[in-house]
């Protein structure tokens, strides 16, 4: 089953925040769909440039057909989007005026039995953003020792019962391989107590997060491509990210907070206010922005997202 459904998380928030410039140069380093790309490269004059940056081949192929519609002045690289710095100097680009990170695995991918990434559907358990990568949720699942399949899932799904269901997959593993995604949520809800299934949400939730995190090597990547976003930035440049995980946002939080804050010495010597140094970089919202009622009703997935802005000042 394929789907080309996708609707962007807090848009008009994404597109308020990067506060987009004509002529500017602006990263999608999530294009998925295209979703915010579309409304960033509404907003470009044809000296203006979007550089999308995805893994997937079917979600490119997608975004190349609906940008085309809206104009020619964009271009779009398959990578991980911790090469970025490697793109940029390719394009012979030193600074960029804007860039997004939406964290979300887009709606496709869910939607999509084949992916892997649901556990809504059954399908092979794959969940590789870029299929061309050799390591799938099959072989983590059917090859990892007990010791590293906890080690997944406490660190990467915050499961309290990690420790079971890393011990029900060994153990089902000496029968047969696990191959599929139900066979997989079958394991886990056999794992949990019967008071933990009756909560609301899907028992494999977070399981599902921790495999999907472990197959991409998300939470290196993600900072890696950060650091690399924010040291690209203009003076007056913003950064967008949209997370959707707690692991995600402390990340966003914490690196952020590295280029906004500037940390006092505790020596209670006066100093010149002259000398005193001040960060090149400060944080647009202190407090999350959050999606709304009207979004909040019309799109149950950004119930859970979280979006950072970033902004070079000097």
């Amino acid at each position: 089953m394929k789907s080309d459904e996708h609707k962007p998380v807090l848009l008009k928030e994404v597109i308020d925040g990067l506060n987009i410039k004509k002529d500017g140069i602006y990263l999608d380093l999530t294009l998925g769909r295209a979703g915010h790309s579309s409304e960033i490269l509404k907003r470009l004059g044809p000296n203006g440039l979007l550089i999308g940056i995805d893994q997937d081949e079917e979600a490119i192929e997608a975004s190349n057909e609906k940008l085309e519609k809206i104009a020619s002045n964009f271009k779009i690289i398959k990578t991980n989007f911790r090469n970025i710095k490697q793109v940029l100097d390719d394009l012979h680009i030193r600074e960029i005026d804007g860039a997004l990170f939406d964290l979300g695995v887009s709606s496709p991918q869910f939607d999509e039995d084949y992916r892997g990434f649901s556990y809504r559907f059954d399908g092979p358990l794959d969940m590789r953003m870029d299929t061309n990568r050799s390591l799938t949720a099959k072989d983590i699942v059917n090859t990892y020792s007990l010791k590293e399949l906890n080690r997944v899932f406490k660190e990467y799904g915050e499961d309290r019962y990690s420790y079971q269901v890393a011990k029900n997959i060994v153990k089902y593993r000496e029968k047969k391989e696990i191959e599929t995604t139900q066979e997989l949520v079958n394991v886990i809800k056999a794992s949990k107590p019967k008071k933990e299934l009756s909560i609301i949400g899907h028992p494999a939730k977070q399981i599902f997060q921790a495999l999907r995190i472990e197959v991409n090597d998300e939470l290196n990547a993600l900072k890696e491509a950060l650091e690399s976003v924010i040291l690209s930035l203009k003076v007056g440049g913003r950064i967008c990210v949209i997370s959707f995980q707690s692991l995600e946002d402390k990340i966003v939080k914490d690196l952020f907070r590295k280029y906004a804050i500037i940390e006092g010495n505790r020596i209670n010597d006066y100093v010149d206010p002259k000398n005193i140094k001040t960060p090149d970089y400060k944080e647009v919202n202190k407090k999350v922005i959050i999606a709304g009622k009207e979004e909040l009703e019309e799109n149950h997935r950004s119930k859970s997202a979280k979006l950072r802005i970033l902004e070079k000042i000097k």
